[in-house]
């Protein structure tokens, strides 16, 4: 049962197609809505976990009166009524009687019911009635006219979705921002690059950090271009989009009012029928999340390598001590961060798996599991956004440079050689490498030792502008 306890005590009857039930007086929800609250204890989550869900059924409802009311569906008193109970959603007012679960059978029946209710009950107290006079306006009737679960459901869950894309992506462009900024203040720190974990070649420390930075300004843009295929909606399908019970032009005045609404470039579906089953947008939105997944999964298992040590790791950077990293090992400190952002990457991942079974499960004319896709989308944007904000405040924004480490490993590293290649011919470079893993010193070293370049010579081959990207230096080997 849902918890009166926070009412007055006083209580209305509702009935529906199962009976009769007591709900609270002050509730804006209705019985419908308390059926579902009753039978779906399963997430946890509910919609009011996701003010954007209700902020995208609000306007989805607001769209539908505007067009029910140049259809004469709706006196003008109930219009501007059910207008108004939807601005206050759309404002954040009356969230608490959103009590629906996340995940739910009824193909989401129970979050339109929900949404009709409050809006129902909200635009009779406007009235001056009291919430379940629905004679004088209907949740079925008045709110839901011209529409089904199966076309304001995923408009309304589409519109969310594109509002917490918002979030997303600036979490996403301050994430970028403080990256371009490590880039920039480590431009001049040379560090080994290096593949299959062996030594490579000489690179920049900033050039690492642009990598990162540039990686996911390519993931941003897809970002958003999935986020726009979420404004076209199937707003006039109803129940399996034939448009049953809409009449001939609603569509159109619905998606206008939309438009006008939002500002957005809201469009309708080619084909209803089709559009009414088919969840593909949501399948190649969330596989976006997952390529955002990926891309900051790589970004902090190289923070954690390039920042292992203290003394017997890579140690190119040390990140912010942010806790105690062991109940038994006095000292040690874990870079707690980038393990987070790892974890809740790991879920979003995981639940584009959820969201790709779930789609595959599509039935004739309608997919019944589009709760378990929305629930898996929501919660997958709500990590992502959280961690791109933890991992840019408290690990990236603090990082610093182990300048002299990163300097001295290039130095002793025999993969420098193949900068000097150029330089000093194959014969000596290969020479050289030999000689320097069979007495474990640095290229640096023997390459002087040797005479075959002195240090003033060597030195500026190793610039960091001459080391990290083509360049024609005069620079001629003494033997």
């Amino acid at each position: 049962m849902v918890d009166t306890t926070a009412y007055s005590g006083q209580t209305r009857q509702e009935t529906d197609l199962i009976g009769t039930k007591e709900i609270p007086a002050e509730a804006l929800y209705g019985v419908q809505s308390l059926r579902g609250f009753e039978n779906f204890k399963i997430s946890g989550q509910l919609m009011n976990d996701y003010p954007n869900f209700i902020k995208g059924m609000a306007i989805t409802k607001k769209g539908a009166a505007i067009a029910n009311y140049k259809q004469g569906k709706l006196t003008e008193e109930q219009y501007k009524a059910i207008c108004q109970a939807c601005d206050e959603l759309y404002d954040g007012l009356h969230h608490e009687f959103f009590l629906s679960d996340m995940i739910q059978g009824g193909a989401g029946t129970t979050v339109n019911m929900n949404a009709n209710e409050v809006i129902a009950n909200r635009a009779l107290q406007i009235m001056g009635k009291n919430p379940g006079e629905y004679e004088f306006c209907s949740p079925n009737d008045h709110i839901n006219a011209s529409q089904s679960t199966n076309d304001a459901y995923p408009t309304a869950f589409h519109f969310g979705l594109y509002l917490e894309t918002q979030k997303l992506a600036e979490a996403m462009r301050k994430m970028i921002c403080s990256l371009e900024a490590k880039a920039s203040e480590f431009s001049q720190i040379i560090k080994m690059g290096r593949t299959q974990l062996q030594d490579g070649v000489p690179m920049t420390l900033g050039q690492t950090f642009k990598a990162f930075a540039d990686g996911l300004k390519h993931e941003l843009k897809k970002l958003e271009s999935a986020a726009e295929e979420l404004l076209c909606v199937n707003m006039g399908a109803t129940a399996i989009g034939t448009g049953i019970c809409a009449e001939p032009g609603y569509s159109e005045l619905c998606i206008e009012a939309l438009r006008d609404i939002t500002g957005w470039d809201i469009t309708l579906a080619e084909n209803l029928i089709e559009a009414t089953s088919d969840t593909s947008v949501l399948v190649g939105y969330s596989s976006e999340l997952k390529r955002i997944s990926l891309k900051a999964i790589k970004i902090c298992n190289d923070l954690r390598l390039m920042g292992s040590g203290p003394r017997c790791g890579i140690q190119e950077l040390h990140l912010p001590e942010m806790q105690p990293g062991s109940s038994i090992m006095p000292g040690k400190v874990n870079p707690v961060i980038p393990e987070v952002m790892n974890q809740l990457c790991y879920k979003v991942i995981g639940n584009d798996t959820a969201i790709m079974l779930a789609s595959e499960n599509a039935q004739l004319e309608l997919n019944v599991m589009e709760p378990v896709i929305v629930y898996c989308l929501f919660e997958s944007i709500n990590l992502l956004t959280n961690g791109f904000n933890t991992l840019r405040t408290l690990c990236i924004d603090g990082l610093q440079a182990n300048a002299a480490n990163c300097e001295n490993m290039v130095k002793q590293s025999i993969g420098i050689v193949t900068a000097l290649n150029p330089i000093i011919g194959y014969k000596n470079s290969t020479k050289i490498a030999k000689e320097a893993m069979e007495t474990g010193k640095g290229v640096y070293e023997l390459v002087i030792e040797h005479g075959i370049l002195d240090k003033e010579q060597l030195d500026t081959i190793l610039l960091p502008e001459n080391m990290v990207a083509p360049v024609k230096l005069d620079i001629k080997p003494k033997k």
